[in-house]
């Protein structure tokens, strides 16, 4: 009899500052302020495994904690973002998984997107060539994405038999890009391409290819260089006020203002007013 497949992994710990972490499963590097992940497996067009996985999910939870990195780059080499879940080294295996191995598989893709949320540093995305499955997953929870004519974005899980509500793709792609059309990305699970992407508003704005990563890291280092605690504060409230009555949000709203007001950034920016000169904000 064959033994029921299972995880190969569990989530990695990582340490921080993340500077001084060497990521085996991705490539990390840290330059001043900004992180740039990627994704690099350019052979097979950048697909995750379980080990690449369990290696994000502890970067962007270490983040929580990382003083040094105000702003993620998040990018695929070779000219593509990612392919999604590995054929070989992920998909296989499920087949051959019990209900409870497949539910701890689920929950452990879906960490990833949880922990992107959760990091306190926006998250900038630079995508091209192929972006699918659970790489388009990726770009959904990052903070902003920026793409190329040539990008390739698809929710391919129907073409392999499963549902579109896939680490959290009901609950984000609707508030991305509208309900009709994120209904129609997830029941056909067809190609959307750069330029539709963009006219939806799932890129923020195209950029050509050879310029892509560039420009992405500058929109990534001028954001580092801003109030980092009140940064911090904007993404939490973006993600909590999903769930929240405007009642709510204005009143949690009253409440993350009031601590960034806290804040010497705050007192610099009114110094920096008042002396007809540019803040420079130091992230307390």
């Amino acid at each position: 009899m064959n033994e029921t497949p299972t995880l190969k992994t569990t989530q990695m710990q990582v340490p921080v500052p993340l500077a001084d972490y060497a990521a085996r499963h991705v490539l990390m590097q840290v330059d001043g302020p900004v992180a740039t992940i990627t994704l690099n497996r350019p052979e097979r067009k950048n697909p995750l495994t379980f080990e690449s996985y369990a290696e994000l999910v502890g970067i962007f939870r270490a983040a929580a904690t990382e003083d040094g990195v105000k702003a993620f780059v998040l990018t695929g080499a070779g000219g593509n973002f990612s392919s999604g879940g590995d054929v070989h080294d992920i998909i296989a295996p499920l087949v051959g998984m019990d209900t409870k191995g497949l539910l701890r598989f689920t929950r452990m893709t879906g960490d990833l997107v949880k922990a992107m949320r959760a990091c306190p540093q926006p998250i900038v995305a630079a995508i091209d060539g192929i972006c699918v499955g659970a790489g388009a997953i990726m770009a959904m929870a990052s903070d902003i994405r920026i793409g190329t004519a040539n990008a390739k974005v698809a929710f391919l899980f129907n073409r392999v038999g499963l549902a579109g509500c896939d680490m959290g793709a009901c609950a984000m792609l609707p508030r991305i890009i509208g309900q009709g059309r994120a209904s129609e990305l997830l029941y056909t699970g067809r190609v959307m391409k750069g330029d539709e992407a963009e006219r939806w508003g799932f890129f923020n704005r195209l950029v050509e290819a050879n310029a892509l990563l560039a420009d992405t890291t500058a929109l990534a280092r001028e954001i580092a260089t801003g109030p980092n605690f009140a940064h911090a504060m904007t993404k939490r409230m973006l993600h909590m006020e999903w769930a929240m009555s405007v009642d709510d949000a204005i009143e949690a709203e009253a409440v993350a203002q009031a601590l960034c007001m806290h804040t010497e950034d705050f007192a610099r920016a009114y110094r920096a007013f008042a002396a007809r000169e540019t803040p420079v904000f130091e992230g307390n």
